[in-house]
C-alpha cells in the first residue's frame, strides 16, 4: 500500500503540472451504463449490487466512463482535462479484483493530433516517473482502418467480423473473417436468403416479417421480427455482394504493414496509391501526430506501429496505443489508451465531444505479478 500511495501522489502531481484537474468520481456507479456499452459479458467481471428500487449498481470497474459521466453532468461546454488515480474493481484472471489505476482524459479539444500526442507523451512520462524508462510501445489507428474499409465499400457485417478477428490477434489472417460464416441453421434458410437477393429492401423486409408472422415468430433471443428481418437482409446482401479477392489481398497487405510511424506511413501511402484510394487526409493526420510526438521528445523510432493492432474495446475511433514492460512475461499492458470521439454522445452528451485518454495499471507498473 505505501508504494501504491506514492505512485498515486506521483502521477497526480505530474498530471496537475500539465493542467489536468484531479477527478474522483463515485466508487458506486450505475451498472446499466457499463452493460449497455460492453454487453452482458461484462456482468460476470464487475461487482454488482441493487438498491431498494431494484436498480443495478456496481463498484467502479474503470475510470473513463465515470469521469465522462461527471463531465456531462457538469454541463461544461469548454475543453476539459482530467487526471485521476485510485482503486477500481474488476474480476481479472489470475490478478486481484481490486487494483490501483491512474489515467488522464481530454474532452473537447479540436486539435486532435496534438491532443493525441499529448496523451501518449504524458503517459510515457508517467510510466518513466514510476520507474519504467524503456517501455515497448505499440500503436495502431482505428480511423485509418475505418477510412480504408469505407473506400472499399466493405459491409458492416464484414467489418465487424474483421475487427473482431484483428482484436483476437489473427494478423493478416483476419481477412478470412470477411467471408460470412455458415451460421447454424442457415442452410435451412438458404431458400429465403436466395429469394431476398436483389430485392427492394422495403419490400424484402416486409416479406421476411410476413414469413415470421405466418410462422408465429414474434421474438427470438430478445430480437423483434423487424430485427430478425434486418439480419436476414444484411446476410442476403453479403451473399449477393461478397468481398472480392482483390479487396482481401489489399487488406492483407495493409494489415501486414508495421514498423516505426514514418516507415509505416510511407508503406500505407504506397499501397493507397497502388489501389487508387484517397487516404490523404487520414495519412496527413497520422504524420502530423508523429510530428507532435517528436516535438514532445518521444523517440518515434522506438514506436512499433501495426495496422493490424487493435485494443479490446469497441469505443475507440482513432489512434490507439499500449505500453508494455519488457520484463513482464504475461504480455499484459501496463498502460494504454486512444481516441474515442463517440463515447460521450453514447453516454448522453447533447453535442459531439471529441475525446482521448489513457489508463495506467499501477499494480503492474509496481512490478506486482499474480
Amino acid at each position: 500500500m505505501p508504494a501504491s500511495r506514492a505512485s498515486i501522489e506521483t502521477v497526480i502531481a505530474l498530471f496537475a503540472g500539465e493542467g489536468y484537474g484531479h477527478a474522483e468520481p463515485a466508487i458506486l456507479q450505475p451498472a446499466d451504463v457499463f452493460l449497455d456499452l460492453s454487453g452482458e459479458d461484462i456482468r460476470r467481471r464487475i461487482f454488482m449490487t441493487q438498491d431498494v428500487d431494484g436498480r443495478d449498481w456496481c463498484l467502479r470497474p474503470e475510470y473513463t466512463i465515470p469521469v465522462a459521466l461527471d463531465h456531462i453532468a457538469s454541463g461544461s461546454t469548454e475543453p476539459a482535462a482530467y487526471g485521476y488515480a485510485g482503486p477500481v474493481f474488476r474480476m481479472r484472471a489470475g490478478e486481484p479484483g481490486e487494483f490501483q489505476q491512474a489515467g488522464i482524459e481530454s474532452f473537447g479539444r479540436a486539435d486532435f493530433t496534438a491532443a493525441d500526442a499529448e496523451i501518449m507523451g504524458l503517459t510515457i512520462e508517467a510510466t518513466a516517473a514510476l520507474g519504467l524508462q524503456a517501455p515497448r510501445i505499440l500503436m495502431g489507428d482505428v480511423a485509418l482502418l475505418g477510412a480504408l474499409l469505407d473506400r472499399l465499400n466493405v459491409s458492416q457485417g464484414a467489418r465487424r467480423r474483421l475487427v473482431r478477428a484483428i482484436v483476437q490477434g489473427r494478423g493478416t489472417q483476419a481477412v478470412a473473417a470477411l467471408d460470412p460464416p455458415l451460421a447454424e441453421g442457415e442452410a435451412a434458410h438458404a431458400g429465403l436468403l436466395k429469394a431476398l437477393e436483389g430485392q427492394d429492401p422495403k419490400a424484402a423486409r416486409a416479406f421476411v416479417e410476413d414469413v415470421l408472422s405466418i410462422a408465429g415468430i414474434s421474438t427470438v433471443g430478445g430480437r423483434s421480427a423487424a430485427d430478425i428481418a434486418e439480419r436476414f437482409l444484411a446476410r442476403a446482401a453479403e451473399r449477393e455482394n461478397p468481398v472480392n479477392g482483390d479487396v482481401k489481398a489489399l487488406l492483407a497487405q495493409v494489415l501486414g504493414v508495421s514498423g516505426d510511424p514514418d516507415t509505416a506511413s510511407a508503406a500505407l501511402r504506397a499501397l493507397a496509391d497502388q489501389a487508387s484510394l484517397d487516404l490523404g487526409r487520414e495519412l496527413d493526420a497520422f504524420d502530423e501526430r508523429t510530428g507532435f510526438l517528436a516535438a514532445r521528445g518521444v523517440d518515434v523510432g522506438a514506436i512499433g506501429f501495426s495496422a493490424g493492432f487493435a485494443r479490446n474495446l469497441d469505443y475507440y475511433t482513432g489512434f490507439i496505443f499500449e505500453l508494455h514492460d519488457p520484463a513482464r512475461g504475461d504480455g499484459k499492458p501496463v498502460a494504454g489508451g486512444g481516441r474515442y470521439d463517440n463515447l460521450l454522445g453514447r453516454l448522453g452528451a447533447k453535442r459531439a465531444i471529441p475525446a482521448v485518454g489513457a489508463s495506467l495499471w499501477l499494480d503492474r507498473l509496481a512490478g506486482e505479478t499474480p
